[in-house]
């Protein structure tokens, strides 16, 4: 039974645990938050960073702003998303107003942009607003990730 290891999206704790129990809500050994909820998790740019770095589970990225309107528009279809990959991908979303360092560490020229890391590397990149089966197809594109 290999172990994956997943960085707590509340605490910033890096857990290990057996890839069986993803679809089983883990839950973070520190602080008790859920590590594969099935709704995207707003995190900052360091929590970003280490999961970006450490996690081994697809973490599918929504870099976004509120003042943009098809990042507004484009939410609902990445909580479908979220929702349809639960227990094989997570999603979350960072606000590049409020963190601009994002943007500038993974060279964002525009918004919504979409980035799937795993195990510390980019593995693809999507900009623009687009329909949750559109994101579906692009992680399971990328990724082993696939519908079981």
């Amino acid at each position: 039974m290999p172990a994956v290891k997943l960085t707590c999206l509340s605490c910033g704790q890096v857990n290990r645990l057996p890839s069986e129990r993803l679809s089983e809500a883990p839950k973070c050994g520190t602080c008790g938050a859920g590590l594969m909820p099935g709704k995207p998790q707003p995190v900052d740019f360091d929590t970003l960073q280490k999961a970006a770095r450490n996690d081994e589970v697809p973490l599918l990225v929504d870099f976004w702003a509120p003042w943009c309107g098809p990042c507004r528009s484009m939410a609902p279809e990445f909580e479908k998303a979220a929702r349809q990959l639960q227990g094989r991908v997570r999603l979350v979303k960072i606000d590049t107003q409020a963190h601009p360092k994002a943007s500038q560490r993974w060279n964002i020229r525009g918004i919504p942009a979409f980035i799937l890391f795993r195990a510390g590397r980019e593995i693809a990149r999507e900009a623009g607003a687009r329909p949750a089966g559109d994101l579906i197809r692009f992680v399971e594109a990328h990724s082993s990730a696939r519908a079981s």
